[in-house]
């Protein structure tokens, strides 16, 4: 995993200016932290998440153009053309996931990401105390474990569909054949993600923060 880091970095560092638009002020954060554990050192892979939650798998091309239209309203997201959204298709999957599954979960070593395509989804934090905590409630467009799936590190919280959901999921292991396959895009890509995780993280400090004051 430190080896596909490396690599990120590697393509960040040589993409240079990727023209991404300001960020807006309205964004929602959840999913990551600084100095978190793991209670894993094994990652929770894909296709046995997919089998436990009872995923289906959905027509590409719709979902596609969903995708496409999501990210094309973001403010950050939006750096990714139609074309490039269109490129990276083959390396990905979409799926129908039932109401109240666990999607990810809090403390596992993730090696998949996800973007919200329909429906609903809440991100909870089990506190120390054995409180959870909603994080978040969120909707379409919403990107769910790209911190984990970036640097390899454990979850912070769990993401449970309120409704039934679509969503879009990249691995670790299509993230490694872009970079080979699409090299630019793919740097584009993390860029773009980089800066969502960094703003969401300020957010969530300064939140997480505020309540233990």
């Amino acid at each position: 995993m430190n080896a596909i880091k490396d690599r990120f970095l590697g393509l960040l560092k040589d993409s240079g200016e990727d023209g991404l638009p300001a960020q807006d002020d309205e964004f929602r954060f959840y999913e990551m932290t600084e100095g978190q554990t793991a209670s894993s050192s094994d990652p929770a892979r894909w296709l046995v998440r997919s089998q436990a939650i009872q995923a289906a798998d959905i027509p590409t091309s719709p979902a596609l153009s969903r995708l496409t239209a999501l990210w094309e309203a973001d403010p950050i997201m939006a750096s990714m053309s139609a074309r490039a959204v269109e490129r990276l298709g083959p390396l990905l999957n979409f799926y129908s996931v039932p109401a109240q599954r666990e999607i990810i979960q809090q403390d596992e070593v993730g090696d998949f990401m996800l973007v919200l395509l329909r429906g609903a989804v809440s991100v909870v934090r089990q506190q120390d105390n054995g409180d959870n905590l909603v994080l978040a409630n969120v909707g379409p467009g919403e990107i769910l474990g790209e911190m984990s799936l970036l640097d390899g590190g454990p979850r912070f919280s769990t993401c449970i569909t309120q409704s039934e959901c679509e969503i879009a999921v990249i691995t670790t292991e299509h993230l490694e054949q872009a970079i080979n396959a699409e090299p630019h895009i793919t740097a584009r890509l993390i860029a773009a993600l980089a800066r969502k995780l960094s703003l969401r993280l300020r957010v969530v400090s300064s939140r997480l923060g505020g309540r233990q004051h």
